[in-house]
């Protein structure tokens, strides 16, 4: 983590100054030219969105029981599933994950089995396949009758840089895109949306600061018109 420079100060400026002001003040300019972190934070600490997802899954933990499939790797169903889950599937889009269980595509449904799953965790996801309307639509078919996807979208971010590179990243979301998103492909069904961010918590997030580098009031303070996290609860209709 940077000791000294321009870093330094923001990361004190943030301590003395969020309690304070609702917004930065005026004469807060001119910020650093460049972010702390290209990373997300992880180089730093806990990225402000991955503390967002995890309060998310904490909540629902419940709905993480029976057969789930995650994305990548199975850390957050074993964290918040524990002894509820009695199959676990980790789901990658080509081989050579050691923990993929299934390699398969959300958008064409290739290598996917329909109706199978009681839970479906999708974190950070969905924002870097194009065809995001197959990709939901898929979901909802994999999912069992009663079966509940728990999935969050970025709303304010950089690009990630990795997936860019790799397979792209495409999205950026607004509640009302990913309501009516869920709402086509889940007609009639339970969908619960919820946004978490503010204005210095984005800022905070696009600098590149960690959750340890900022007051923890400003992870609790909302302001809908600046959604950091875009978090979807959809249930299949029995």
């Amino acid at each position: 983590m940077a000791k000294n420079g321009p870093w330094r100060s923001l990361s004190q400026f943030l301590r003395r100054t969020v309690n304070r002001w609702s917004v930065f003040p005026a004469g807060f300019l001119p910020l650093p030219a460049h972010p702390a972190s290209r990373q997300f934070a992880f180089d730093r600490g806990t990225p402000i969105d991955r503390f967002l997802i995890e309060r998310f899954l904490e909540a629902h933990s419940t709905d993480i029981q029976g057969r789930v499939l995650e994305v990548a790797e199975r850390g957050y169903t074993s964290r918040y599933g524990g002894n509820r889950v009695t199959r676990s599937d980790v789901l990658h889009a080509v081989a050579g994950n050691p923990e993929a269980t299934i390699v398969g595509d959300l958008v064409t449904g290739r290598g996917l089995a329909w109706d199978a799953f009681d839970c479906l965790i999708l974190t950070q996801t969905l924002h870097v396949i194009y065809d995001i309307h197959a990709a939901v639509k898929t979901i909802y078919r994999m999912l069992k009758p009663g079966g509940i996807a728990l999935v969050t979208i970025p709303g304010i971010s950089q690009i990630s840089r990795y997936d860019a590179d790799r397979w792209g990243d495409f999205w950026r979301m607004t509640p009302d895109a990913v309501r009516r998103l869920f709402g086509e492909a889940f007609p009639g069904e339970g969908i619960e949306l919820e946004t978490h961010g503010n204005v210095r918590m984005a800022a905070a997030y696009l600098y590149g600061l960690a959750v340890e580098e900022i007051p923890p009031s400003v992870l609790t303070e909302q302001d809908r018109d600046y959604p950091l996290l875009i978090c979807i609860r959809a249930v299949k209709q029995k």
